[in-house]
């Protein structure tokens, strides 16, 4: 199918993005287009004005600033996956990377353009939660920072309002280990379940552990049951592998042509403890 006509900008600022977007109540924007451009050719969205923002410089770029990785929304897969500077500073960040797509996919996708559209089997929106990432939005009154647990509001659907664009993305940068676990559909590479989990530890002993999880819900969540359960204990094979059996207590999962609800609450369970057991070594 081809898309309903519409017409194009390219920004050079955010200030020139945000003002398209004020006087264009119809506009979308465009960072690297993997998920509008498919919506756009099924028609199942059909904006009167593209409003590209991949040509801000400033919106891209990865830097260390006050013990935070800062990462600039347009900054593609690729970039994480490559930067020195994020395999040191955020071990969960760069374990996700290349697990995002493919090489094509990586070179063109955003980070800011995966959150912001926040897909229920999106991979970063896990990690952001994992990692509380802050999200920082741009709009006509200036900047406000969110929380990831505050971000993401449903499917498909943030905080972020119609006149605002998110900015720049930042995490911690202690260097705090993590991993991200995937079930991964062979033919999007999409999580059917994905788990992002950080986790400190000293002499067996857990400091504290977070956990993020994708694909099994509408939207992406902590799974603090089983964080509660694990923060501050000795480390076991026996308490990870009770503390990951309550991982899916509660949860209504989804249910679509690539595994039943059912199958996704298992599965949550065993991604959840086989993610720990890699990053504690039990």
């Amino acid at each position: 199918m081809h898309p309903a006509p519409f017409a194009y900008k390219a920004a050079h600022s955010v200030e020139e993005a945000l003002q398209l977007l004020r006087s264009h109540e119809d506009a979308k924007i465009l960072a690297g287009g993997h998920s509008l451009i498919p919506a756009l050719k099924l028609r199942l969205t059909q904006p009167a004005l593209l409003i590209d923002i991949s040509k801000i410089s400033s919106l891209r770029g990865i830097r260390r600033e006050n013990g935070k990785l800062i990462i600039g929304s347009g900054t593609t897969h690729r970039e994480i996956e490559k930067s020195h500077l994020v395999a040191e500073a955020s071990p969960l960040l760069a374990s996700v990377a290349p697990q995002i797509g493919d090489v094509q996919v990586r070179h063109r996708g955003t980070f800011g353009g995966s959150l912001a559209h926040a897909d229920p089997a999106g991979d970063w929106p896990a990690a952001a939660l994992a990692v509380d990432a802050e999200l920082v939005i741009a709009g006509a009154h200036g900047t406000r920072t969110v929380h990831a647990s505050e971000f993401f509001t449903g499917m498909l659907t943030t905080v972020i309002q119609p006149d605002e664009i998110l900015t720049e993305i930042k995490v911690p940068g202690e260097g705090t280990p993590g991993i991200y676990l995937k079930h991964r559909n062979a033919a999007s590479g999409y999580a059917t379940v994905g788990v992002a989990v950080t986790a400190t530890h000293d002499h067996g002993r857990i400091g504290t552990v977070t956990i993020g999880v994708t694909g099994a819900t509408p939207v992406a969540f902590r799974a603090s049951v089983v964080e509660h359960a694990l923060n501050g204990h000795a480390v076991s094979a026996h308490l990870l592998d009770e503390a990951a059996s309550h991982a899916a207590d509660g949860l209504e999962c989804l249910s679509d042509i690539h595994a039943p609800a059912a199958y996704r609450s298992q599965l949550v369970k065993v991604m959840v403890r086989r993610a720990l057991g890699k990053l504690l070594h039990a």
